[in-house]
Protein backbone atom coordinates (compact mmCIF):
# COMPACT_ATOMS: atom_id res chain seq x y z
CA UNK A 1 0.00 0.00 0.00
CA UNK A 2 1.08 3.55 -1.18
CA UNK A 3 -0.35 7.12 0.32
CA UNK A 4 -0.76 9.36 -2.92
CA UNK A 5 -1.70 13.01 -2.44
CA UNK A 6 -2.98 15.66 -5.45
CA UNK A 7 -1.00 17.68 -2.88
CA UNK A 8 -1.37 21.33 -4.77
CA UNK A 9 -4.26 22.52 -2.39
CA UNK A 10 -3.68 19.90 -0.01
CA UNK A 11 -4.09 21.51 3.76
CA UNK A 12 -3.28 17.77 5.29
CA UNK A 13 -0.26 17.06 4.54
CA UNK A 14 1.57 17.03 7.55
CA UNK A 15 -1.54 14.97 8.87
CA UNK A 16 -0.59 12.43 5.99
CA UNK A 17 3.07 12.51 6.65
CA UNK A 18 2.60 11.99 10.36
CA UNK A 19 0.20 9.22 10.14
CA UNK A 20 2.09 7.29 7.33
CA UNK A 21 5.48 7.28 8.95
CA UNK A 22 4.13 5.24 12.04
CA UNK A 23 3.02 3.04 9.73
CA UNK A 24 5.86 2.97 8.32
CA UNK A 25 3.50 3.47 4.52
CA UNK A 26 5.30 5.31 1.80
CA UNK A 27 3.67 8.35 0.42
CA UNK A 28 4.19 10.36 -2.51
CA UNK A 29 3.19 14.31 -3.03
CA UNK A 30 2.30 15.01 -6.47
CA UNK A 31 2.60 18.68 -7.43
CA UNK A 32 2.20 20.53 -10.70
CA UNK A 33 5.46 23.25 -11.46
CA UNK A 34 3.60 26.01 -9.37
CA UNK A 35 4.58 24.32 -6.29
CA UNK A 36 6.99 23.44 -4.07
CA UNK A 37 7.28 20.76 -1.81
CA UNK A 38 9.91 18.50 0.78
CA UNK A 39 8.36 17.04 3.80
CA UNK A 40 11.70 14.97 4.60
CA UNK A 41 9.39 12.05 3.98
CA UNK A 42 7.07 11.59 1.29
CA UNK A 43 8.70 11.22 -2.55
CA UNK A 44 7.87 14.50 -4.35
CA UNK A 45 6.49 14.16 -8.21
CA UNK A 46 6.11 17.38 -10.17
CA UNK A 47 4.52 17.29 -13.21
CA UNK A 48 3.74 20.06 -15.74
CA UNK A 49 1.34 23.11 -15.29
CA UNK A 50 -0.95 21.86 -17.53
CA UNK A 51 -4.80 21.01 -16.88
CA UNK A 52 -5.17 17.58 -15.07
CA UNK A 53 -1.70 16.69 -15.22
CA UNK A 54 -1.00 15.38 -11.33
CA UNK A 55 -4.58 13.75 -12.03
CA UNK A 56 -3.08 11.52 -14.89
CA UNK A 57 0.74 11.02 -12.77
CA UNK A 58 -1.51 10.12 -9.99
CA UNK A 59 -3.66 7.91 -12.29
CA UNK A 60 -0.48 6.41 -13.63
CA UNK A 61 0.80 5.30 -10.20
CA UNK A 62 -1.86 4.12 -8.62
CA UNK A 63 -2.47 0.23 -7.44
CA UNK A 64 -5.42 -1.28 -6.25
CA UNK A 65 -4.23 -1.32 -2.45
CA UNK A 66 -3.74 2.61 -2.67
CA UNK A 67 -5.29 5.24 -0.78
CA UNK A 68 -5.42 8.43 -2.44
CA UNK A 69 -6.59 11.97 -0.87
CA UNK A 70 -7.74 14.40 -3.00
CA UNK A 71 -10.61 16.72 -3.02
CA UNK A 72 -11.10 16.67 -6.57
CA UNK A 73 -14.60 14.67 -7.40
CA UNK A 74 -13.44 13.43 -10.61
CA UNK A 75 -10.13 12.03 -9.91
CA UNK A 76 -11.66 10.66 -6.44
CA UNK A 77 -14.14 8.62 -9.74
CA UNK A 78 -10.73 6.71 -11.50
CA UNK A 79 -9.38 6.38 -7.89
CA UNK A 80 -12.73 4.28 -6.93
CA UNK A 81 -13.05 2.99 -10.92
CA UNK A 82 -9.65 1.21 -10.37
CA UNK A 83 -10.23 -0.62 -6.60
CA UNK A 84 -8.71 2.10 -4.44
CA UNK A 85 -9.79 4.08 -1.94
CA UNK A 86 -10.57 7.87 -1.84
CA UNK A 87 -11.00 10.24 0.85
CA UNK A 88 -10.86 14.19 1.12
CA UNK A 89 -9.42 16.66 3.18
CA UNK A 90 -12.12 17.13 5.25
CA UNK A 91 -12.18 13.32 6.04
CA UNK A 92 -15.12 12.53 3.33
CA UNK A 93 -14.68 8.81 2.38
CA UNK A 94 -15.76 8.17 -1.50
CA UNK A 95 -17.71 5.76 -2.29
CA UNK A 96 -19.73 4.13 -5.07
CA UNK A 97 -22.97 4.54 -3.11
CA UNK A 98 -21.38 8.72 -2.86
CA UNK A 99 -19.50 9.91 -5.60
CA UNK A 100 -22.31 10.21 -8.57
CA UNK A 101 -24.21 12.64 -6.41
CA UNK A 102 -21.01 14.31 -5.94
CA UNK A 103 -20.21 14.32 -9.70
CA UNK A 104 -23.40 15.78 -10.58
CA UNK A 105 -23.49 18.55 -7.77
CA UNK A 106 -20.09 19.90 -9.32
CA UNK A 107 -21.89 19.59 -12.76
CA UNK A 108 -24.31 21.79 -11.91
CA UNK A 109 -22.23 23.97 -9.85
CA UNK A 110 -20.13 24.16 -13.49
CA UNK A 111 -23.06 25.07 -15.32
CA UNK A 112 -24.40 27.81 -12.93
CA UNK A 113 -21.15 29.28 -13.38
CA UNK A 114 -20.87 29.57 -16.84
CA UNK A 115 -24.26 30.78 -17.02
CA UNK A 116 -22.77 33.84 -15.23
CA UNK A 117 -24.41 32.45 -11.66
CA UNK A 118 -22.11 32.55 -8.83
CA UNK A 119 -22.11 29.33 -6.36
CA UNK A 120 -20.93 29.20 -2.69
CA UNK A 121 -17.00 28.99 -1.83
CA UNK A 122 -15.40 26.35 0.59
CA UNK A 123 -15.67 27.75 4.57
CA UNK A 124 -12.74 28.40 6.35
CA UNK A 125 -10.71 25.88 7.31
CA UNK A 126 -11.23 24.66 10.85
CA UNK A 127 -9.13 22.43 13.45
CA UNK A 128 -12.49 19.76 13.70
CA UNK A 129 -11.93 19.36 9.93
CA UNK A 130 -8.24 18.07 10.88
CA UNK A 131 -9.63 15.89 13.02
CA UNK A 132 -12.16 14.56 11.32
CA UNK A 133 -9.65 13.89 8.13
CA UNK A 134 -7.42 12.62 11.04
CA UNK A 135 -10.30 10.16 12.21
CA UNK A 136 -11.43 9.00 8.75
CA UNK A 137 -8.05 8.59 7.74
CA UNK A 138 -6.86 6.36 10.16
CA UNK A 139 -9.58 4.21 9.74
CA UNK A 140 -9.17 4.51 6.19
CA UNK A 141 -5.55 3.53 6.43
CA UNK A 142 -6.95 0.29 8.86
CA UNK A 143 -9.85 -1.07 6.90
CA UNK A 144 -7.21 -0.72 4.10
CA UNK A 145 -4.37 -3.01 5.95
CA UNK A 146 -7.07 -5.53 6.55
CA UNK A 147 -8.17 -5.61 3.05
CA UNK A 148 -5.10 -6.74 2.03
Amino acid sequence: MNILVDADACPVKQIIVRLAKQRAIPVTMLIDTSHELNDGYSTIVTVDKQADSVDFALMGLLTREDVVVTQDFGLAAMVLGKGARAVNQNGLVYTDSNIDKLLMERHIGAKIRRGGGRTKGPTKRTKEDNDCFETAFENLLENNEERR
